[in-house]
């Protein structure tokens, strides 16, 4: 492991002016789940690393307002997994949550650092595109929200400035009810890394959202409007025409050792038709 300096800045400004005066040789260090790891195996060697569990602003934290729900930079996934306002508005986060690493990890792992990795397989990231989540980030000229959307770049790269980092991950609360399912492929049961990573989501008007990752450089959304999908009374042929041309983004990498692009490929197709299915069986339960 490659010596490093340690910073606590004890505010938000002092952590902000620590990263933008290292730029990317500083490291932040919230659960450390990524961070640690790559210090141990050298893939990531910074010259300082930025511990912000003391500033205030990043502690642990869901609050529900103005119909928007925040999750604090701090919050866990275990956190989130328990949080009641969460598991009433966004079960397939919670379903993403569950999923991330082992009990131990989750237990120090945050939702900010899952998106902020930018990995293309992060279990969160395509309930996050399903929600219509949004990333409040404050940086050298102050706060900005960019839609989740726009945030993942590549693997490992997202759209934040210099000196720039997340205060929190805001979700719409929906004023009806949605049906969504979050599904992921591994190659064995347990921890593990996703193959595919699927979320479907369905509102009464019939829009349908589907986001998939780990198949692709990042997560990607698509959305059909038409209601074809979430109508039982619609013939399978149709609705698989539109999944085609939905799931038509994905490009899985041929140098992946989890699975070849054909499986991939193969697979996608069916975790999106059980996904929908999902989907709309727990709209019809909500309602």
């Amino acid at each position: 492991m490659r010596s490093f300096d340690y910073q606590r800045p004890a505010t938000l400004t002092d952590a902000v002016a620590l990263l933008e005066r290292h730029g990317p040789e500083a490291q932040i260090l919230a659960g450390g789940t990524d961070l640690i790891i790559g210090l141990r195996d050298r893939t990531i060697q910074p010259s300082v690393v930025a511990d912000l569990k003391q500033v205030p602003e990043l502690r642990p934290a869901i609050d529900e307002q103005d119909g928007w729900l925040s999750i604090s930079a701090g919050t866990t996934m275990t956190q989130i997994s328990a949080h009641p306002a969460i598991r009433r508005h966004f079960m397939a986060l919670v379903e993403g949550a569950d999923v991330v690493g082992s009990v131990q990890i989750r237990n120090r792992a945050t939702l900010a650092g899952n998106i902020c990795n930018a990995s293309p397989a992060a279990d969160t990231a395509p309930p996050l595109l399903v929600f219509g989540a949004r990333v409040l980030v404050e940086g050298p000229a102050g706060e900005r929200r960019i839609p989740i959307d726009e945030f993942f770049v590549r693997s490992r790269e997202t759209t934040l400035l210099r000196g720039e980092l997340v205060k929190s991950i805001e979700l719409p609360v929906p004023r009806e009810p949605v049906g969504a399912a979050y599904l992921r492929l591994t190659r064995r049961r347990g921890t593990d890394l996703a193959s595919i990573t699927l979320c479907c989501g369905v509102e009464p008007s019939g829009s349908t959202r589907l986001a998939y990752g780990s198949v692709g450089p990042k997560p990607v959304l698509f959305t059909d409007k038409s209601g074809v999908l979430a109508d039982p009374a619609t013939a399978e042929d149709a609705k698989l025409a539109i999944l085609e041309e939905m799931l038509s983004a994905a490009s899985p990498s041929p140098r992946s050792v989890r699975a070849s692009p054909q499986y991939r490929r193969a697979m996608l197709r069916v975790l999106a038709r059980r996904g929908l299915r999902a989907a709309v069986e727990r709209l019809r339960g909500a309602a």
